[in-house]
């Protein structure tokens, strides 16, 4: 009989890792799925971006540009970069697992927020460091509370800014006070996945500390407006050292050529991003108004989702409204691992799933339709 000693071992604290779990993507009823589970816009990708990706079809025998140079100049030609300070990956995360492969090792120490994303941990934590987590105040980041955390063994501080599953985010300029408290050794983090939606102005994504600091790396996604989350396409913005190391162990191929031409098709179709934009700026609005309405709290959100916290009485829960609108074809994410246990997150949808979501609500909650 075969034992546990007679199988390959993980290397140590691989078995202690949580495995990431993604939203749920199918209801228990409903006659139409409305699926508000996982951030994707509900516009769809750009109609350009299609035709691109389609025009690969025929080509797939050959490798894509393992540079991703086309790619990456249209990066720079949208957002007023240098080409060479950036690296693509398949999606952000590829992003964020890469720099913590490079940087950190057994000893080290990384620090994430209290609510922030959890591939944060994963990613220090299989590269054989370990997370910490500062706490965060009113559910948003804390920059004392993070600083508090820094010591000889820190190595890097991921922020996302805006945060999911919150919607909250720092200032620009606490986000200058974090790294000016940082050692010049620490990288900083910028994980701005959502900050095209962001219409504050005291907000930045992080473009020019990326540019002009030697610690601190700006990642992004195509996966959120752009809709191109399927194709799984992120990338970073650094100071040119930080990017040479990364080059030097990024698979050369993980940007398929399909990802690659609906990329570049999709940053320059700017009509259908800005509608996107509009967009979520009108029903961002009129959710949360309509949620706060039926009496529910929700986490003021710069995002294009909305957390929403619930009455601890039986019968008014989160688990129990996430039953009552799956069985409504309403698809929204729980939230436990991300410290929220009773409340639920919602993805800002098409007019339809809104309305759709908030009648919902009304009616788990014993009150009239929401507006």
């Amino acid at each position: 009989m075969n034992t546990i000693s007679d199988r390959p071992a993980p290397r140590p604290g691989m078995l202690d890792i949580a495995p990431y779990v993604q939203g749920r993507t199918k209801a228990t009823g409903g006659a139409k799925l409305y699926k508000l589970s996982s951030n994707e816009t509900p516009l769809g990708p750009s109609p350009e971006a299609i035709k691109a990706f389609q025009s690969v079809a025929a080509r797939l025998e050959y490798y894509p540009d393992g540079s991703t140079r086309e790619l990456r100049a249209a990066i720079a030609e949208t957002y007023g970069l240098n080409p060479d300070r950036i690296v693509c990956g398949a999606g952000s995360d590829e992003i964020l697992t890469l720099i913590a492969r490079c940087y950190v090792g057994p000893g080290d120490e990384a620090i994430y927020c209290e609510h922030g994303f959890l591939i944060y941990p994963i990613a220090v934590n299989s590269s054989g460091g370990k997370a910490l987590v500062a706490r965060e105040t009113n559910r948003t980041a804390d920059v004392d509370k993070i600083l508090s955390l820094v010591s000889e063994r820190t190595k890097i501080v991921f922020l996302a800014n805006p945060n999911n599953p919150t919607g909250t985010y720092l200032p620009f300029d606490e986000v200058r006070r974090l790294h000016s408290g940082l050692p010049r050794s620490v990288i900083l983090v910028l994980d701005a996945a959502y900050a095209e939606y962001v219409r504050r102005n005291d907000y930045e994504s992080g473009i020019e500390l990326a540019a002009t600091e030697e610690n601190v790396v700006m990642t992004r996604t195509f996966s959120k407006i752009y809709g191109l989350a399927g194709l799984r396409i992120g990338w970073c913005y650094g100071p040119a050292a930080i990017i040479d190391v990364l080059n030097r162990i990024r698979m050369p191929y993980s940007v398929s050529a399909p990802a690659i031409a609906a990329g570049v098709a999709a940053l320059r179709d700017r009509a259908h991003f800005d509608k996107a934009v509009a967009h979520n700026e009108t029903w961002l609005k009129k959710v949360t108004a309509g949620i706060e309405a039926l009496g529910l709290e929700v986490t003021p959100s710069v995002g294009n989702f909305v957390l929403i916290h619930f009455p601890e009485s039986k019968g008014k829960t989160a688990a129990e409204a996430d039953d009552f609108l799956l069985s409504r074809g309403v698809v929204l994410r729980r939230v436990a691992a991300y410290g929220f246990p009773n409340a639920l997150r919602m993805t800002i949808g098409s007019e339809e799933a809104n309305r759709v979501t908030l009648a919902a609500l009304a009616e788990f909650l014993g009150k009239a339709k929401a507006a």
